[in-house]
């Protein structure tokens, strides 16, 4: 299972990378072997708010529907239309093909309040 040093995570598996004043947000590795095979993928509209630790959209897979919870407060400025036809992109590639939303954040230094890869990897090694 891979965690990009270079991401920032949250305690609901979403990861974040900066991309000069913006932020891609996207769910782990971890995550997505967690819910076994992604069939749909439903994600907010361009223009919506999205606020900390609150539901921004949901995945759904073979299994279960579980709830994608926002790591930073921000307004969605892109959203990966490629997964509506390609949801099995999260299960192959939660890094690259799989990210969900580009945001921009209401405030920058909420990032740096998650969690770095190191943290990320012992919080899941206790799970």
């Amino acid at each position: 299972m891979s965690t990009p040093k270079e991401l920032r995570y949250s305690e609901e598996h979403e990861w974040v990378k900066t991309e000069g004043d913006k932020v891609r947000i996207g769910i782990t590795d971890f995550a997505q072997s967690e819910l076994g095979d992604i069939v749909f993928v439903e994600l907010p509209e361009v223009g919506d708010e999205i606020k900390a630790d609150e539901p921004f959209g949901s995945v759904e897979s073979v299994k279960t529907v579980s709830e994608l919870y926002a790591p930073i407060n921000g307004k969605v400025v892109e959203v990966n239309e490629d997964l509506d036809d390609n949801p099995e992109f999260v299960n192959e590639s939660p890094y690259e093909k799989a990210w969900m939303i580009v945001v921009e954040p209401a405030d920058a230094s909420e990032i740096d309040s998650l969690m770095t890869a190191e943290q990320y990897d012992e919080m899941i090694k206790e799970d």
